[in-house]
Order: structure tokens, then sequence, then C-alpha cells
């Protein structure tokens, strides 16, 4: 687990035991969000999300944190089986970064509040280190997803 302040992005890493095509279809599948997200703030994808995403895709998730809200997304990176990024209205980018390795799979989450439009109200929320055990989180349900 890394934080950089200079770099302004928390990232986290996990060895997962599946090729980086089969982690990379859950990441790409806004229907599957939920069933990894360490947070517990993602509940599901709106009807009007893509069955996959792309490069400049939108997709909507119903979310909650004490209420229920929506949060739209905007897909910002897309390398396939490598890389997948999604922003939204805040300005911080969600990003997955997969290598394979020796029997399957780096994955990197990183959470980048370099173009975040509210850094301090993140500081003032302790976000950075909340999202850093939430990404924690998410890595260890991605492993339970191939190996359960």
């Amino acid at each position: 687990m890394t934080h950089d302040t200079k770099t302004k992005i928390v990232s986290v890493e996990r060895f997962v035991p599946a090729a980086p095509g089969l982690i990379f279809e859950v990441l790409a599948d806004p229907r599957q969000h939920s069933k990894i997200d360490g947070s517990g703030s993602v509940r599901s994808a709106q009807v009007s999300a893509p069955p996959r995403l792309s490069l400049g895709a939108k997709f909507a998730m119903d979310m909650k944190i004490g209420v229920p809200y929506k949060m739209t997304n905007t897909v910002v990176e897309f390398e396939e089986n490598q890389r997948i990024a999604w922003q939204h209205f805040g300005g911080h980018i969600w990003r997955y970064i997969l290598e394979p390795i020796d029997g399957g799979t780096k994955v990197v989450e990183q959470f980048d509040y370099n173009g975040s439009k509210s850094i301090l109200i993140l500081k003032l929320r302790g976000s950075m280190k909340s999202n850093e055990k939430f990404m924690t989180k998410t890595l260890e349900n991605i492993e339970k997803y191939f190996t359960a």
C-alpha cells in the first residue's frame, strides 16, 4: 500500500490467481462492481449502464453512504485486459492496472485525486486512508470472486 501525496495517488496491489482477461471482464462490467466493492457503498448499476465498458463510456451507479444517491462515471482510460479507469464529477479517478505474473495477475487499484475538485473535503473526511482500506478489501473481494 502506498499513499504518495506528491503524486496524489493512493495505490494498493494484490496477487489474484486468475488471468488478466478474466479479471478485466469483471471490471469492465458495471453490473459486477457491487460484488467486488470493498466500501459497501456500491449498490448496483443503473439500467442505462452499458453491459461492457469502453473508452468514453458513461455509466451510472446506485450508491449509498448514509443516504442513497446516483453517481455517473466516464471511462477515461481503457487498455483491453491491462488498464481501466473511470472518473466522476468530483474529478478523481478510480484505476485498475493488471499485470500478468506466473499463475495469475498482479492487480493494482489506484485512487488518483490529482484532478479532484475537492481535495480539502477529501482530506477533512480522511478519504485517502479510508479509500486505502476499502481498496484493500476490494482486491480481497476480487480474489475471492475467482477462488470461491
